[in-house]
């Protein structure tokens, strides 16, 4: 029987998968907040400017998650500065979840982050999101004063980068 693993590849997002999967996130982020299903029109209007295209070289990267070659979730690195990167719309499909994908995910955007020339990684969600908040004090990110302001940040992270382990 063979292993099924995950896969990061660098996608635009604009591609089909990343259109879906950031479909998806919005989606569920948003339902959540909501406390109701978002429509499509809201999903679209949120996706509408929402600064996605600095996920790309030279001012970011986008990653897609594949387990078994279905698109299982997403994540953006966006440079902030000389050094530091934010970490946003990191997403695991919820049929998805519980098969090590999230750690994997956040591993593999640090190291997208240390690629864009960063040595600290910042991100900032809200404090309904428990799943996500703990994903990341598991991961080594540490409560962090605000470092930028919106309706939907209520509490920010942060964390230091090392360089990469080698094998």
């Amino acid at each position: 029987m063979a292993r099924v693993t995950w896969i990061f590849s660098p996608e635009r997002v604009d591609t089909p998968d990343a259109t879906a999967l950031r479909r998806d996130y919005y989606d569920e982020v948003a339902s959540r907040y909501w406390k109701r299903p978002a429509t499509a029109a809201e999903i679209d209007e949120g996706l509408a400017d929402d600064g996605a295209e600095l996920l790309a070289p030279p001012t970011g990267d986008f990653r897609v998650a594949r387990f078994g070659g279905e698109p299982a979730g997403c994540g953006g690195v966006l440079l902030l500065g000389e050094d530091r990167a934010e970490l946003t719309r990191v997403y695991l499909r919820p049929a998805f979840r519980g098969r090590g994908g999230a750690g994997a995910l956040l591993a593999e955007l640090e190291d997208a982050a240390r690629a864009l020339g960063a040595r600290r990684t910042v991100l900032n969600t809200r404090l309904d999101l428990i799943e996500a908040r703990s994903l990341y004090v598991r991961h080594g990110y540490a409560e962090i004063p605000a470092y930028c302001t919106g309706p939907y940040m209520e509490i920010w992270y942060g964390k230091e980068l090392f360089p990469a382990a080698t094998a």
